[in-house]
């Protein structure tokens, strides 16, 4: 199986409005919400303090914003008609799970790609890379690794941009590895865990803190949720 992480370069920052909206169209959303939402990022303004003074006050037609509920979103959608552009429903290229062709996963701007073969691997990133960036959203190149559970040839796309290929890679939070082995993973996380609890020392082994404090900050410390994205250490990547 062949595996490519694709980073995308400030991708919430180089979501340009007018296409977004246009997309939206496209994918179907009622012109009532896209209108609502062409309100909302409507007049949007900036001004730059430099050591010198500050800039003149410039229109801002990218990015979604930060911290709102909406733009993972309204990325999403983005990264969607990217994947339908590409054809990638379509493609035959991808592993079979479950009788289904799976070739990409997604959350958020991590998108990973899959393919049984070198040569399908290739194809899939290269039209994702030319649809990517008609809509103005570059891959890093050099944060886009290949990762493959047989043997892989010097990687190279145009014929001169070669992508890194890695024996491991850490994934939403959890290290997989191109032999598949979860035990990297559980070393990795009762390292972290340790690690952990080590700066902890101080307030455990206080004896001006309450047991019922301590109580709480070793099951807040220890809990699935305190790993990132929901995952505990005993579940395998697959």
């Amino acid at each position: 199986m062949y595996f490519c992480f694709i980073d995308c370069a400030k991708a919430f920052d180089c979501v340009d409005h007018k296409k977004l909206w246009k997309i939206l169209k496209e994918m179907g959303i009622p012109d009532h919400l896209t209108c609502l939402l062409r309100n909302l990022y409507a007049g949007q303004e900036a001004a730059i303090r430099t050591g010198h003074g500050t800039t003149d006050w410039f229109q801002i037609g990218k990015e979604v914003h930060q911290g709102c509920i909406l733009s993972p979103c309204l990325f999403n959608l983005y990264a969607e008609y990217i994947m339908r552009n590409a054809g990638l429903e379509e493609a035959q290229a991808g592993i079979k799970i479950s009788g289904r062709n799976i070739n990409n996963l997604r959350y958020a701007d991590d998108t990973t790609l899959m393919a049984e073969s070198e040569e399908e691997l290739k194809s899939l990133l290269m039209k994702v890379k030319e649809e990517s960036e008609n809509i103005d959203l570059k891959l890093n190149i050099q944060k886009t690794k290949i990762m493959t559970s047989g043997p892989i040839t010097s990687w190279q796309i145009d014929g001169k941009t070669t992508v890194e290929t890695v024996s491991d890679f850490i994934f939403l939070g959890s290290k997989i590895t191109a032999d598949g082995d979860c035990s990297h993973e559980i070393k990795r996380c009762l390292l972290l865990g340790r690690k952990v609890m080590t700066n902890l020392d101080s307030i455990l082994k206080s004896r001006d803190v309450t047991l019922p404090t301590k109580q709480r900050h070793y099951f807040a410390n220890k809990s699935p949720s305190s790993q990132g994205y929901g995952f505990s250490s005993g579940h395998v990547w697959m």
